[in-house]
């Protein structure tokens, strides 16, 4: 079977997005801030995954940090192709898949150093202090 490709992207206004009532992921404060800068750094690279009534099924923090940086619309994929069954999946791999990641260590040190020495500000990725210290 060859996977579904989007066939475009859409901007929509933040009002019309509805979150997933049942979403099982959670995003603190502290998260949400850090989507925020993120987005502010790099720009608003990573889309809201919306179902065909505008529903989230992917991106519930990036649209809490939409809104922490007063946006008011957001690039968003429709997925209008997946089921019931497979957006309430969905909802969850999309977020289990990417904590299954690792990383390698050293060539982690090795970017996270070449950054520094740049003065780029780490704390933007995510990393907090001692993660940053340890990996170094």
């Amino acid at each position: 079977m060859t996977p579904h490709l989007p066939e475009s992207l859409e901007r929509l206004p933040l009002d019309r997005l509805i979150p997933y009532a049942n979403n099982s992921r959670t995003h603190s404060k502290e998260q949400v801030a850090q989507i925020a800068s993120s987005i502010r750094e790099f720009g608003f690279t990573n889309p809201i995954l919306i179902d065909e009534a505008d529903g989230i099924i992917a991106g519930h923090g990036r649209v809490l940090a939409a809104r922490k940086l007063g946006l008011e619309e957001v690039p968003c994929i429709r997925l209008g192709h997946l089921t019931e069954t497979q957006r309430k999946a969905y909802v969850i791999a999309d977020n289990k898949l990417a904590l299954n990641a690792g990383w390698d260590e050293q060539l982690l040190a090795v970017e996270l150093s070449s950054l520094r020495e740049v003065g780029f500000d780490l704390g933007i990725m995510g990393f907090d202090a001692e993660s940053i210290e340890a990996a170094s």
